[in-house]
């Protein structure tokens, strides 16, 4: 049996983002005249009609090209601007595997018919379900080396719904800007887990009947997906590594400033114990 034990939502490191974009400073402070501006949020009623989804531009490959097939449904939050842009991507419902980072990559490229209030556009919440038909097709990575993506094999179905209890306010934000450091900025709200995955013992470790406690930090981004996952207290054996696979399922609520998702360090640690 294995336990896992989250600890560090409050021992905060310096970290940086791994994710493609531009690393942020962990010092970067959010001053009153620094502050990205915050816009009303409607939800629909009788003065606000829905966006409306606009059909995607893929390609899905030939299911004869599938190893294996990958389905599953993630559930998101997003304001859908007064631009018909999606912002503000957060889970209700993750599935905890490489499913959940297709589906924030899918929405992220959505363009909707922004919603109205009186006619004018406006940004509204909604939740967006993303059922995904997919499959794991073989190619190579950097080195030349067999690999696997997943790939669409259909166009993603997509349903648009009320969020329950919509926020007021928000700053709109898409990818990642801050990264805070210790002493934490007043009025912050720290990532809440919403699920994670089991760490697996090696074979070579369960026959030594070896035990111990692997520390990994990590950034929760603004999509509460962990980013640039590291090993600060290794113990060998392979199950640093399977405390990574395990880490990498983890999902959030990201950490909340002023209502806005902010991306946040945080350290989690994978105790292995035989029981």
């Amino acid at each position: 049996m294995r336990r896992l034990s989250i600890f560090a939502l409050l021992c905060v490191s310096v970290a940086t983002i791994a994710s493609g974009q531009q690393a942020a400073s962990s010092a970067q402070s959010l001053s009153a005249d620094t502050k990205p501006e915050r816009v009303k949020v409607y939800a629909v009623g009788p003065d606000v009609t829905a966006p409306e989804l606009l059909p995607l531009d893929m390609a899905p490959i030939a299911a004869e090209s599938c190893e294996k097939i990958v389905d599953g449904k993630v559930v998101l939050s997003v304001i859908v601007d007064a631009k018909g842009n999606p912002r503000n991507l957060m889970f209700v419902s993750p599935l905890g595997t490489e499913l959940d980072r297709f589906a924030l990559k899918i929405a992220a490229a959505d363009r909707f018919k922004p919603g109205t209030y009186e006619g004018a556009p406006v940004a509204v919440a909604q939740t967006l379900d993303v059922d995904l038909q997919s499959c794991l097709v073989e190619t190579k990575d950097d080195q030349g080396k067999k690999a696997y993506r997943l790939r669409l094999r259909s166009l993603p179905e997509q349903t648009l719904e009320n969020l329950p209890h919509p926020p007021e306010k928000a700053v709109l934000t898409a990818g990642n800007s801050f990264v805070y450091s210790y002493p934490l900025p007043s009025g912050i709200k720290l990532p809440v887990i919403l699920n994670h995955g089991n760490a697996e013992f090696t074979e070579a470790a369960r026959a030594a009947k070896f035990k111990g406690v692997c520390l990994l930090s990590f950034v929760v981004d603004k999509q509460g997906m962990p980013q640039n996952i590291r090993v600060e207290r290794p113990l060998g054996m392979g199950l640093d590594e399977n405390a990574i696979k395990a880490v990498s399922q983890y999902r959030f609520k990201p950490a909340m400033l002023d209502g806005e998702p902010v991306a946040f360090p945080t350290h989690v640690e994978v105790n292995f114990k035989i029981y």
